[in-house]
């Protein structure tokens, strides 16, 4: 009797078997665009699913260690990396993975085409691209307020594509009152000549092995609260390699991302410079947000694409009852629904980097800029939920084998979960689109003109579809009417479901019209299937509260009579 062992998933070229990019960028690039990159996209896709992959394994297996001390009782603070982290530094360089989005050879869509990359470089990379979109956001803050020649230089160092000469980036933020109410920041700057030191404490700091970092600190004699914050440039190392008077106090254990170097760290006279002058600190780290949400939604829809990727090719090899499971139709409907939620969700994030694009080069319209401020955060709230939902899946398709650490599929959860986290959670990010749309009231009517551009294509069995998203799209301007411009406890309270709502509404529209630009090729039916199933959902809930509500829901969350 031969003994029976389950065959793991394979991954293929990862860009020759994502159908879904390969038609949105042949839909979108520009004249001529699209046949100079593919062939760089598909030496990417083998290397995501071979080379890379090796690295990560081993990265992963290889987390980072602190020494603090060398043989002589010398403070060092040394963060010990592995080879192969070391060596995503090198790929990322060489492959221009932040650069290319400063050197804008294809114009806005040089977003596009970066993205697209990071794309297939992301769920390979055992999360380097946490580094790298902090290191793109911190460009993006020196390319607007560089104020010396210093931090000129760290922008040609965070640009280049010299593995000697490139340089990542942290972005400090987070404090022990918590990372999302930056006002109770207690990090103070004192001014030493024409720099400053910094004194006070980083909870939580990732890609702690960078050569910079951005940081909020109080100047000295500042107001309180967050109008009182300035932005400061700082190097993290002296020329021998030693910490600039600063102790890393220990690195952080973490659920998931475990090659990514994460400290805690005491800053006791570290100098730094100030970005774009005193104060407004919040407003110029904002710009560094815009960037590292765009990147953390990204992480989120091509984490949803690998899972999805090792799902189908186990639904092949698997047999169950004498068939594989691609022959059995409740696996079926469960692959289906996951694939919607992938289409809706890429669509909306490459929409945001489309809009980043034209508004980094001001070829964005004030409604466009509007639209991008407002889906900044809905992209990434809603797209990092979505992708712990689809890694819990995945996993529950392998069985009991997804639940086995050594084969590797764990990490496809432990590593999303951080996502609905990091640069601001669900909640955090909800408020945020109030905060939008008070700061210019016309956020919600531009965005319904977005919605409404992206469906006047729609015709033949996407006209229903359309004429539903339309509807939505009239409810979440009733919403926003009655919600906006003043603070209250129901509008906090129906914060969350709005933001959800404007995610499908607008993912909505986008599908339709994907699948209206490809309906002559062969994956049109598919983006079409995905249009009418995502549309056929609850696109905006009923979004009333009132008192009686929210004292039903105070009993319930808090377990109180």
């Amino acid at each position: 009797m031969s003994a029976f062992h389950q065959s793991p998933p394979m991954l293929a070229n990862q860009y020759r078997d994502d159908a879904l990019l390969r038609s949105y960028l042949r839909c979108t690039a520009p004249a001529g665009v699209f046949a100079e990159i593919e062939p760089e996209l598909d030496a990417l896709g083998e290397r995501a699913a071979g080379e890379w992959l090796v690295l990560a394994a081993q990265a992963e297996a290889e987390p980072p260690q602190l020494v603090s001390y060398d043989a002589w009782g010398n403070r060092i603070d040394r963060i010990e990396t592995s080879e192969a982290w070391r060596a995503f530094e090198r790929i990322a360089a060489r492959d221009g993975f932040v650069a290319r989005g400063y050197e804008r050879a294809h114009g806005a869509f040089s977003r596009v085409d970066q993205f697209a990359r990071l794309y297939l470089f992301a769920p390979s990379s055992a999360t380097y691209s946490c580094p790298l979109a902090m290191s793109d956001g911190a460009a993006r803050c020196l390319e607007l307020l560089a104020s010396d020649e210093r931090q000129r230089a760290a922008l040609r160092h965070l640009t280049s594509r010299d593995p000697a000469q490139f340089w990542t980036a942290g972005q400090w933020m987070t404090e022990r009152t918590g990372g999302s109410d930056v006002s109770g920041t207690s990090t103070v700057a004192t001014r030493d000549g024409p720099r400053f030191r910094l004194f006070g404490t980083k909870w939580f700091t990732s890609a702690t092995t960078s050569q910079m970092a951005l940081t909020l600190a109080r100047p000295e004699g500042a107001d309180p609260g967050s109008r009182g914050l300035s932005l400061f440039y700082l190097e993290l190392r002296d020329d021998v390699g030693l910490p600039r008077a600063m102790r890393v106090l220990r690195l952080k254990e973490k659920l998931g991302t475990r090659a990514l170097p994460t400290a805690e760290i005491e800053l006791d006279g570290t100098p730094a410079w100030m970005v774009g002058g005193e104060g407004h600190g919040v407003r110029k780290i904002a710009t560094v947000l815009t960037i590292t949400r765009a990147y953390n939604a990204l992480a989120a829809v091509a984490g949803m694409r690998r899972a999805m990727a090792l799902v189908l090719d186990y639904a092949r090899r698997r047999i169950v009852l004498g068939r594989p499971l691609v022959e059995h139709p409740l696996h079926v409907e469960t692959l289906a629904a996951m694939q919607v939620e992938l289409a809706g969700c890429f669509l909306l994030v490459f929409r945001v980097i489309e809009l980043l694009g034209l508004t980094e080069l001001g070829q964005a319209s004030e409604r466009d800029a509007l639209v991008l401020r407002l889906l900044t955060p809905v992209a990434k709230l809603y797209t990092g939920k979505r992708a712990v939902a689809t890694a819990s899946e995945a996993i529950e398709a392998f069985g009991g084998a997804g639940y086995i650490e050594d084969t590797g599929l764990p990490r496809l959860l432990r590593d999303a979960q951080v996502l609905s986290i990091w640069e601001g959670t669900t909640n955090v990010l909800s408020l945020d689109v109030w905060r939008a749309i008070d700061a210019e009231p016309q956020t919600i009517d531009a965005l319904c003109d977005e919605v409404h551009r992206q469906l006047d294509s729609a015709a033949g069995d996407l006209a229903g579809p359309a004429a539903r998203v339309r509807d939505a799209a009239r409810r979440l301007g009733d919403a926003s009417q009655r919600f906006a411009g003043h603070e209250s406890a129901d509008r906090e309270a129906v914060a969350r479901p709005f933001a959800f709502a404007i995610a499908r509404v607008t993912a909505g529209a986008l599908l339709i019209a994907h699948a209206h630009r490809c309906r002559s090729t062969s994956i049109g039916p598919r983006i079409a299937d995905a249009a009418r199933r995502w549309v056929s959902r609850e696109l905006v809930p009923p979004l009333d509260t009132g008192d009686e509500h929210r004292a039903a829901s105070r009993r319930l969350g808090l377990d109180t009579d």
